[in-house]
């Protein structure tokens, strides 16, 4: 489970959008939906992620985010020697909901349909 403290320290003040993109930059591919929200490729390439349109609402307990992110995929074809077709990347976009617990800042991912 990924902790994002810094985001909700960060929360309320001009830097939370900023504090927020850098530390879901941060974070690995596995650890985001990425592969679930593909809607071109079939792999996510283990590249950076450019996060973006942040909002955010103060929940009882939880801090309730939404953001979207730009991410790189790769169509793969099937690694024959005849195979035509060229590997080739494509730009993918998906939203998530991020719940960070107040507490414990222990955020929980979600993919937006």
């Amino acid at each position: 489970m990924i902790r994002l403290e810094k985001s909700l320290s960060a929360f309320g003040t001009p830097d939370f959008a900023a504090v927020l993109k850098h530390e879901l930059s941060q974070l690995t591919i596995d650890q985001l939906p990425l592969q679930q929200g593909l809607s071109v490729g079939s792999y996510v390439i283990d590249a950076p992620v450019t996060v973006v349109n942040v909002s955010a609402a103060d929940m009882v307990e939880t801090l309730r985010v939404k953001a979207g992110i730009f991410y790189r995929g790769v169509i793969a074809g099937c690694s024959c020697a005849d195979d035509p077709t060229p590997v080739g990347e494509t730009n993918e976009y998906c939203e998530i909901r991020l719940d960070i617990d107040k507490s414990t800042a222990f955020t929980r991912v979600a993919l937006l349909e």
